[in-house]
C-alpha cells in the first residue's frame, strides 16, 4: 500500500532561519513550533511530503524555496529546555505537548513568489487557501497537489 504525498507551506522568518541556512546545513529540525493546529499538521506529515518554504515577517514574504520531509514528527526538544526561547514546563518527555519534522532542503526558487503575487491569484488557487485568507497566521499550512504545482508555475 503506498501512500499519497502531500504538500505544506512552512513560513520561517529569514532574519531566523532562512532558505539559505536550510541549503547550508541540509536539512534541519523545524523547531519551536508553539500552535496546536501547526504541531498537528506536522504530525500528519509523511516522509517525502513536499514543502514550500516561505520567507515571512520581512520586507518581500514569499515563497523562496522548496524543501522535502525527511522525517517523521517527534518530540521537539526545545520543550524541555528551561533557557530555550520555546520551553514548555507543562510538557513532559513522558508527554510531549510538542512535536516537529526534519525538512531537508531541495532547492532555492530563481526569485521570489511574493504573497502579492499569491493574492493576486486566489482565484486559481480555489476557495480555502489558508495563506491568503484573512486572519490565518499559522507558521506550517497544509497546500494541495494542484496548489503546489500552480504555485511553482509562478516561478
Amino acid at each position: 500500500m503506498t501512500t499519497r504525498k502531500h504538500y505544506w507551506l512552512m513560513k520561517s522568518e529569514p532574519d531566523a532561519f532562512s532558505i539559505d541556512n536550510l541549503k547550508k546545513v541540509g536539512t534541519e529540525p523545524w523547531n519551536g513550533v508553539r500552535n496546536y493546529q501547526a504541531r498537528n499538521f506536522m504530525r500528519a506529515m509523511q516522509v517525502g511530503d513536499g514543502v514550500l518554504f516561505y520567507h515571512s515577517n520581512c520586507k518581500e514574504p514569499g515563497i523562496v524555496g522548496t524543501a522535502t520531509v525527511a522525517s517523521a514528527a517527534y518530540p521537539d526538544d526545545t520543550q524541555f529546555n528551561p533557557k530555550s526561547d520555546y520551553y514548555d514546563p507543562k510538557s513532559t518527555r513522558e508527554e510531549p505537548r510538542w512535536s516537529l519534522v526534519d525538512v531537508k532542503f531541495e532547492r532555492k526558487l530563481k526569485r521570489t513568489i511574493t504573497l502579492d503575487e499569491i493574492k493576486q491569484h486566489a482565484d486559481d488557487l480555489g476557495e480555502g487557501f489558508a495563506l491568503i485568507q484573512r486572519g490565518t497566521r499559522l507558521s506550517v499550512l497544509p497546500v494541495t497537489a494542484a496548489q503546489w504545482k500552480f504555485l511553482l508555475s509562478l516561478e
